[in-house]
């Protein structure tokens, strides 16, 4: 669904997990800094709200969003984590370098969360223009940090679960 029918700082809170002993990785790029460390607060306020201690949030800050995946490998050989989260923001502009930086951390995270078993989520705006990215940090359509930091937890909860040896359930 496009963020413009939806507000992404909307979830079930009662649905998801206790993240109390689960770890994460933040990865935050400068490039937009306005706009990418509201996208950081909603994560971490996020985290924190259900139950992440703060001493099991580490945080690292990159230059651009091309570093993302550089960033989070570093993040995940630093320290045990449960899960990572890359937070950007690439506004489309007057050339098409946009596609070429969002498909490669795209990637770069994919490949990653396969290669380190560590969910890696995507938490960098495509926007078309500024006001788009203002919106979706904080704005009218809410704040994607949110959503990425709910996603941390939902997916580092399940990594624990399947590692228990849990059956997952369906939901239906």
């Amino acid at each position: 669904m496009a963020s413009a029918l939806k507000n992404l700082s909307h979830y079930d809170e009662d649905s998801l997990p206790s993240a109390a002993d689960l770890r994460f990785g933040i990865a935050v790029a400068d490039w937009n800094a306005k706009i990418t460390h509201a996208l950081y607060q909603g994560c971490l306020d996020t985290l924190l709200k259900h139950g992440a201690k703060e001493e099991n949030i580490h945080m690292v800050q990159v230059p651009g969003s091309f570093e993302l995946p550089s960033a989070a490998r570093l993040l995940a050989g630093a320290h045990k984590l449960d899960a990572i989260v890359a937070i950007g923001c690439v506004i489309k502009g007057e050339t098409n370098h946009n596609e070429y930086i969002n498909n490669s951390v795209a990637m770069g995270l994919t490949n990653l969360s396969i290669a380190t078993n560590i969910p890696c989520i995507f938490g960098v705006l495509t926007p078309n223009d500024e006001q788009q990215a203002l919106d979706r940090a904080g704005g009218i359509h809410g704040n994607k940090g949110v959503e990425a930091g709910a996603t941390a937890i939902r997916m580092a909860a399940l990594k624990k679960q399947l590692q228990q040896g849990e059956k997952s359930k369906i939901g239906f």
